[in-house]
């Protein structure tokens, strides 16, 4: 036994390769090293679910494995998105000539390192040696990660990469990481640049089309992720942030042609195919939404990047296709997950819909319209957000559509409307939640004129020199249509001219209290990110988001991710 270092024999690993005898050579190799306990996978997805519940010092795995398109770079790549990969476990991957290129261009970014095979029990226990001496290294940056101490952690980032010390290009990437946590997006895209100065990296001009678009220049951004996409077609990292910049524009037309591209690249990524099976189910395409979200389904039901918004929209899918098992389906699949976790109103809401749905389709018109009314009385509920909101236009779309009367649903419609339309974004979700039902669908887009024209209204009277009456304009109407954006407005209408309100504290006070209590619920829906890391970035999480974390995922919720 020849250890590698000291603490060695506190380890432990998992192997994961499709071929037994190699599994077996690399875990005994392992063991020779001196780790005590090594575990093995023969499948990616196998290993995926393991690490989703489970940590390890040492991951290594096969690049390509026979009989599916799901790689070790895919595996790799699913982890380090949904931050279930610690920064302090190493991860080797195995490669062949063949896919050679592709490993050592990735081990610039989130890679610790590759391995060609054949391999050596020497060579292996080389690239182990310096993996861990990287992560030795740059231990001081974790820590101050872990604390939350980011601005410390990121100029220690900034010193190792201007003195050009030990381990400085992977130290640049996770210092522009952070500064773009801090909102110090000027000086991440500078660091992103000088990045690329030094070497040609995807991940770094990616950056620099982050950069961009926190700093207001979606267009440029955009520019620069289709030069991306055009230099590096299979890097699936630039369809995602371009995906979200076209959703947060409200083009999804333009949104789903790229998810559909994503997730041609990695056709086994359960977020991606979340991405375009959601986005297909608001741009009408029936068929598409329900094969994405249905392979989505398969793949990773159990899994923690799973959504379980997919199984509803699967149902509304199965529901229009009359499918009645397929609902059927849906709702013990819900229901079992729902029992797995603590109870939590989301679920709740997803089981109330899709039981809806299946009573619509049996025609228990009686027990229908009692549902949806029940359920329709929650839309001012502080605890109502755009993904509840949109999920009830759709079935009261069901419901029009089945040409049952409900006088009060144009109402229901132009209330949830006026509440969650904050932007064109959001505008566009909620109209493609109602898309079933055109009439729905105008009324969202009236809701949304609506908006603008009392902010319009509401602000005349700043430009006529009377700021106090449009505070008090934009708070009135944000109270009456619970619309967080006209609060906002109100809010910065107050910083700008609060010399010129005597009551200002008063007024912010209450401005305050409305977005403390409606803004957490205006939040764009997940459409399938996993919980954690905004498109194109690395984990960087501190212990106490960790903990928030888990509690969530115990919880059944699945917040939208940061960028």
């Amino acid at each position: 036994m020849v250890k590698l270092d000291a603490d060695i024999a506190n380890c432990t690993a998992l192997v994961v390769e499709g071929n037994p005898t190699s599994r077996s050579i690399i875990s005994s190799q392992l063991r020779d090293f001196g780790l005590r306990e090594v575990a093995q996978a023969s499948r990616p997805t196998d290993a995926r679910r393991t690490l989703e519940f489970r940590e390890f010092d040492i991951v290594i795995c096969e690049q390509a494995f026979h009989g599916t398109n799901y790689t070790g770079q895919d595996l790799l790549d699913d982890l380090r998105r949904a931050q279930l990969l610690p920064t302090s476990t190493v991860f080797i991957m195995l490669t062949s000539e063949a896919s050679y290129a592709q490993v050592a261009e990735a081990a610039e970014s989130a890679l610790d390192t590759y391995l060609l095979k054949p391999h050596t029990a020497r060579a292996l226990g080389q690239r182990l040696r310096n993996a861990r001496h990287r992560k030795k290294v740059l231990n001081p940056i974790f820590e101050r990660i872990e604390s939350g101490e980011f601005s410390e952690a990121a100029q220690l980032c900034l010193d190792r990469f201007s003195r050009r010390e030990e381990f400085w290009l992977y130290a640049a990437r996770i210092g522009a990481e952070l500064l773009l946590r801090l909102q110090r997006v000027a000086e991440a895209q500078k660091l992103f640049a000088a990045i690329l100065e030094v070497k040609a990296l995807p991940w770094a001009k990616l950056g620099i089309a982050r950069s961009e678009m926190e700093s207001g220049h979606p267009a440029q951004a955009l520019m620069t992720l289709e030069a991306l996409a055009s230099e590096q077609p299979g890097y699936a990292d630039a369809y995602d942030v371009m995906g979200r910049i076209h959703v947060e524009q409200g083009n999804f037309e333009q949104a789903l042609a790229v998810y559909r591209q994503a997730s041609m690249a990695t056709p086994s990524s359960i977020g991606r195919l979340q991405k375009q099976g959601m986005l297909a189910f608001y741009m009408g395409e029936n068929e598409e939404a329900a094969k994405a979200l249905d392979r989505a389904t398969l793949l990773g039901l159990t899994s923690k990047m799973y959504d379980h918004q997919s199984l509803l929209l699967l149902a509304f899918a199965r529901y229009q296709m009359r499918d009645s098992k397929g609902i059927k389906r849906c709702i013990e699949q819900l229901q079992i997950s729902f029992e797995r976790k603590d109870y939590h109103v989301r679920f709740q809401r997803f089981l109330d819909v899709a039981k809806t749905l299946q009573m619509l389709l049996n025609k228990q018109i009686g027990l229908v319209i009692e549902e949806v009314k029940r359920q329709a009385a929650d839309i001012e509920n502080p605890s109502m957000d755009v993904e509840a909101g949109c999920n009830l236009l759709s079935l009261f779309c069901e419901v029009a559509c089945a040409e049952l009367e409900l006088d009060t649903a144009p109402q229901w419609v132009s209330a949830i409307s006026l509440r969650f339309c904050t932007g064109k974004g959001m505008a566009e979700l909620l109209t493609g939640a109602s898309r079933r039902h055109p009439p729905y669908a105008e009324l969202v887009r009236a809701s949304h004129r609506r908006l603008g024209e009392l902010a319009q209204n509401a602000m005349s009277h700043a430009v006529a020199g009377d700021p106090r009456a449009a505070i008090k304009a934009l708070i009135t109407h944000g109270e009456q249509t619970l619309n967080t954006k006209l609060m906002d407005t109100a809010r910065l209408t107050l910083q700008r001219y609060r010399d010129k309100v005597p009551e200002a504290n008063e007024l912010e006070e209450i401005v305050q209290a409305q977005l403390r209590r409606y803004s957490p619920s205006s939040l764009p829906p997940p459409l399938g990110q996993p919980t954690g890391r905004g498109e194109g970035g690395i984990s960087l999480r501190t212990k106490a988001e960790k903990s928030t974390e888990a509690k969530d995922q115990a919880a059944g919720t699945n917040k939208p991710g940061t960028a």
